[in-house]
């Protein structure tokens, strides 16, 4: 009856622990792995499936499992780095460990990994683009004639500009894009917002935190780039506005640039078929609001 018991408790317990599965998204990585002779999967296909099987096996069994990004040069660097054995199941259960604590992650709540894979995807390029975007801003220092930290100064600047967007948007969802042309690769930052039943606006943080260092990042060395929002509410016709960065502020574009900026792809430059019922109109005056931050010298 003891034995028993406990196999109970053991059961119970395994319900209260939260995995992680490192994932090989796509077909280059897999075949990457592959080198690893403890790596003994053959066909990327049925990989997939069988995490896939899996996945539904631990969320049938009442556990939380969380998906990461596995990437295998990152994973041989890890091993370099702290002197393990590459061609380890050990190794491989200690990189995923780390990317649970700080690598692009998504949770398995039940969705195709058609689904997932994509999401992950996004995931990873929002991380990599928030820390490109915050090197950079750190690297630029302070100011030769004041001495003020130029990268702070426009994140606050950001900051001041994002909460003046929103505040002046009409209710509903809200949809911003901010692109900034940073050679040698165009970042682009993606921001969703929407009003509470108390209509107060809710943000995802680490959305919030990474648009707003992109725009800062614009704002701090003078990039070419953009800022465009959509606007969604029951019962009325989308509206679509936006801003160009100039100098430390963003300027009104008009109805036209609004239109041309919305539908040409901001990565290819491709035109995108326009959409019926759109407005396409210029942007809320932002007002002065209180005294915006910033890097005037």
């Amino acid at each position: 009856m003891a034995h028993t018991e406990h196999q109970t408790m053991r059961r119970v317990l395994r319900r209260e622990i939260a995995g992680t599965i490192g994932l090989l998204t796509d077909e280059h990585d897999f075949t990457a792995m592959r080198r690893y002779r403890t790596f003994t999967f053959n066909d990327h296909t049925t990989y997939l499936q069988q995490v896939e099987s899996l996945l539904k096996t631990l969320a049938a069994q009442g556990s939380h499992t969380t998906v990461a990004l596995f990437d295998p040069e990152e994973y041989a660097e890890f091993c370099t780095h702290n002197g393990l054995e590459p061609d380890a199941v050990t190794s491989r259960t200690r990189f995923t460990a780390e990317l649970a604590a700080s690598g692009p992650t998504v949770p398995y709540e039940g969705q195709p990994l058609d689904e997932l894979v994509p999401d992950l995807v996004d995931e990873a390029v929002r991380k990599a683009t928030w820390e490109y975007a915050t090197t950079l801003l750190a690297r630029i220092g302070n100011c030769a004639s004041c001495g003020e930290d130029i990268g702070r100064a426009a994140f606050a600047r950001a900051t001041h500009l994002l909460t003046r967007v929103l505040d002046t948007a009409s209710p509903g969802e809200r949809h911003l894009v901010c692109s900034v042309f940073a050679a040698p690769e165009t970042l682009v930052a993606v921001l969703r917002a929407e009003d509470d039943a108390e209509g107060t606006t809710r943000l995802d943080e680490a959305e919030a935190l990474e648009f707003t260092t992109v725009l800062a990042l614009g704002l701090a060395t003078g990039s070419a780039g953009g800022l465009v929002m959509r606007t969604t509410a029951p019962g009325t016709t989308d509206r679509v506005y936006g801003w160009r960065l100039r100098g430390e502020g963003l300027e009104p574009l008009t109805a036209g640039e609004v239109f041309d900026a919305y539908c040409t792809d901001v990565v290819s430059g491709d035109l995108v078929s326009p959409e019926s019922g759109v407005d396409y109109c210029v942007p809320p005056d932002l007002g002065s609001g209180e005294e915006a931050p910033g890097h005037a010298h």
